[in-house]
């Protein structure tokens, strides 16, 4: 497949550090160009040639593999498409080696702009709660090569709108868009562009399962013919669906007669973290999981091991009778609202890039639970012009740009406006980079001032 073949590797990063020893062992010339000196440092004495600064491939390369940051205007990968090299990605790649396997594994993809990585680790969870060889991979960390190259029978994989532009043959056997709203627009140009990549994930599965509250989901799902199609919801399932019925997950698509019979699968106090938008995710999760055969006694089980991981509803600790929650990884206003609106009543901590989202939708949907808001942070005047006009009423405190530690100022601005009983809420419905390394920075630098405010915090993370 890959003998003999000049294959240039685009970018050195995590998607170099993965491609290129699989091409190197199946016996491709393997070239890697990135405009890093560093990066490709690392890979002198791998048997690999490292090009710096290309902006075409060279002359005899008929493959380009292509790190999904790397956007389609890039000008070696214009060079390439104008020359008629096929352009693909990690993902696509992994999925053709896997495929020439004598056992090729199991696919279970998840794509959508927020709920990915936690509907990826419950699948995970599920999976091997059913005693397959299962791991969850993808963009959750471990890349999907690497998990083809070990050896697992089921992936359960992760896929972003940037991987899935770049696929052109992925077949999983199931597949989902948990949701789609305003995110890497500067990356995609549009929404409509963005969810048509995220869609490329449904184009080939076997089953297709959406997302009925989702407008973007549903529209996504439609057609596909020759598919199984299923649906979940947060409410009473029709055949053929999994929902909700008081406070049980049940499914009705695969049991004997959808239309008189469904199966009890479990209880809503098996999900975590709680919230509405995490009983969706272990629908889609347990959705996946029955696509391959998975027992509803197996989902039960996996869903009450899942651990959410770092960064998502974490929840540091209590001081004076007020719960600190870290939610970093809500970095867009849709993750946002998913987590404001598991909680009552909230202090919010919010701020940092938008990237050119609106907030509107979001202030609306969470004003009746903001006890008050504190916001920092580059756009943070935008969060406060859009609770100025749906929440008046809602106490907002900003922290200074020039404040040397924004998230300690953060925090205690936080605490003063907060209640016994309350959550204080690091959702920051945008981006960390003004301001922090990365959303992880940011919700560590949330969880040490948390621990050290006065009275110390119950560390529960």
């Amino acid at each position: 497949m890959f003998a003999g073949r000049h294959v240039l590797v685009a970018g050195a990063g995590v998607t170099g550090r993965s491609a290129v020893p699989a091409l190197l062992e199946l016996g491709a010339r393997v070239t890697v160009a990135d405009g890093n000196a560093a990066r490709l440092a690392e890979f002198e004495g791998t048997g690999a040639q490292t090009a710096a600064g290309l902006t075409e491939p060279p002359a005899d390369v008929d493959l380009v593999v292509t790190s999904p940051g790397w956007r389609p205007t890039s000008p070696l990968l214009v060079a390439a498409a104008e020359a008629g090299i096929e352009v693909i990605g990690d993902v696509e790649l992994a999925w053709r080696l896997g495929r020439a396997r004598e056992k090729p594994p199991v696919w279970l993809a998840v794509t959508g702009t927020n709920g990915k990585t936690t509907t990826v680790g419950m699948l995970e969870s599920i999976l091997r709660a059913a005693g397959h060889n299962a791991v969850a991979c993808g963009n959750v960390g471990f890349a999907v090569l690497d998990a083809v190259h070990a050896g697992y029978d089921v992936l359960a994989v992760e896929l972003s709108s940037f991987q899935l532009h770049w696929s052109s043959t992925l077949a999983p056997h199931a597949a989902v868009v948990l949701n789609v709203a305003e995110d890497h627009l500067d990356w995609h140009g549009s929404i409509e562009a963005y969810a048509a990549d995220k869609g490329k994930i449904l184009e080939h599965a076997a089953v297709v399962v959406h997302n009925a509250d989702d407008p973007w989901s549903t529209r996504l799902a439609a057609g596909h013919e020759g598919a199984r199609h299923v649906a979940f919801r947060l409410d009473t399932p029709r055949p053929g669906e999994l929902g909700l019925v008081e406070d049980l997950l049940i499914d009705r698509a695969y049991v004997q007669d959808p239309a008189s019979s469904a199966e009890e699968l479990c209880g809503v106090a098996d999900v975590r973290p709680a919230g509405p938008h995490n009983i969706a995710n272990a629908l889609a999760a347990a959705a996946l999981a029955r696509a391959h055969g998975v027992r509803p006694e197996a989902v039960a089980k996996g869903l009450r091991d899942f651990r959410p991981g770092a960064h998502r509803a974490v929840e540091i600790g209590e001081v004076g009778g007020v719960r600190y929650i870290n939610d970093s990884k809500a970095t867009n206003p849709h993750a946002a609202a998913g987590s404001l609106l598991a909680h009552p009543d909230v202090v919010w901590i919010a701020g940092g890039l938008l990237k050119g989202a609106q907030v509107d939708d979001l202030v609306t949907a969470v004003a009746g639970r903001l006890r008050g808001a504190v916001l920092l942070g580059t756009d943070s005047g935008v969060i406060a012009a859009a609770l100025a006009r749906h929440a008046p009423n809602v106490p907002v405190r900003q922290v200074p740009p020039g404040d040397d530690e924004p998230m300690n100022a953060a925090v205690e601005a936080a605490r003063v406006l907060a209640r016994p009983g309350d959550v204080v809420l690091l959702a920051p419905a945008a981006a960390s980079m003004d301001q922090f390394r990365d959303y992880a920075h940011r919700g560590d630098a949330f969880a040490e001032a948390v621990r050290g405010l006065s009275g110390g915090a119950d560390d529960r993370g």
